[in-house]
């Protein structure tokens, strides 16, 4: 089982779990970890009151994805810092507990691409098709989206929670160390999940280099408005970037397995390399992704300085630009 959580976001909480009691180091560990995800956490927030103080925001299918993004990293964050508290004190929690909080870390953590997938889709939409863009790409038909994305996301760790729960009845009401292996009872399971979390990414990335080529090639045909086209190549493959950055966490237990061999797997040194392991592959590229995204947008990036400064400035930023050009 040590392969089943390389794709996910809480591999550090899976693996090599072992006792020990918090000392300095750990608590200091704990600290940094907490206070990394409170911040940005609350940088998320920022952007989405930010998004929700102008209605233009509100009814854009791509500022809906983007606050819809926000939302989902933030949870996701919030739920891989309380799995490792758990698993640096090494708590246990009732099983219908673990279950709740492992369905909505692994849905949040699927969910990141395939929202990548759907948003630059959008933008596809806007430069192939721009007179048919308000049509196609409506503010219902992207809560529909999101609807699927959620479903997509939740299916496979749904699906293992139900199957454990009907070949073990008094499963909800035992108690367990919250990681994945413990919802696996057939062999089968973890091919599932391993071929489903590839797929979802192999898929991802196939249609954002699709729409990513094809917006390219429509910059260049272009005689007008290369200005938008231009911007949307270059958001697409700000995706692209994005959808990396949700990737490092398949080579989290690659990295893992190599420091171990280098220092020794119950050497303080492995211990601290592994720490620093998973704040930088795993909860790190989480926090930047919508931050880079959110402040090189020209519609969001004067509304985010100003309520990050708390409204200091004496005049509140106007939203001037036409969406469409962002």
């Amino acid at each position: 089982m040590a392969g089943t959580n390389e794709s996910t976001s809480s591999v550090f909480i899976y693996q090599n779990l072992i006792k020990t009691e918090l000392d300095v180091g750990s608590i200091t560990r704990l600290v940094v970890t907490t206070l990394t995800t409170l911040f940005f956490v609350y940088i998320n927030c920022i952007m989405l009151y930010a998004l929700k103080s102008k209605r233009v925001f509100k009814e854009s299918p791509r500022y809906i994805l983007f606050a819809h993004m926000l939302f989902n990293d933030s949870a996701h964050l919030i739920l891989s810092t309380m799995m490792y508290v758990l698993a640096l004190t090494f708590l246990k929690l009732a099983k219908a507990v673990c279950s709740l909080i492992m369905l909505i870390s692994t849905t949040t953590f699927l969910n990141a691409p395939l929202n990548l997938a759907v948003m630059s889709l959008e933008r596809y939409v806007a430069i192939r098709f721009p007179l048919r863009h308000a049509e196609i790409a409506t503010q219902k038909r992207t809560y529909i989206a999101i609807c699927f994305v959620w479903l997509f996301g939740s299916a496979n760790i749904f699906t293992d929670i139900i199957f454990a729960a009907v070949m073990d009845p008094n499963f909800f009401y035992m108690q367990m160390y919250c990681f994945r292996d413990q919802i696996f009872i057939k062999p089968w399971q973890l091919d599932l999940y391993n071929g489903c979390n590839i797929f979802y990414f192999v898929s991802v990335t196939a249609i954002i280099i699709f729409t990513y080529i094809s917006i390219m090639i429509t910059a260049r045909s272009m005689s007008s408005n290369k200005d938008s086209a231009k911007k949307a190549h270059r958001t697409v493959l700000l995706h692209l970037i994005q959808l990396g950055l949700c990737l490092t966490s398949f080579v989290y237990g690659s990295i893992e397995r190599a420091l171990s061999l280098i220092a020794g797997s119950d050497t303080a040194l492995f211990k601290h390399l592994k720490y620093v392991n998973f704040l930088f592959v795993l909860i790190v590229p989480r926090c930047l992704s919508p931050l880079i995204y959110g402040l090189r947008n020209d519609a969001v990036r004067p509304l985010f300085k100003y309520y990050f400064c708390c409204g200091s400035t004496k005049v509140k930023p106007y939203l001037s630009l036409p969406l469409h050009t962002l």
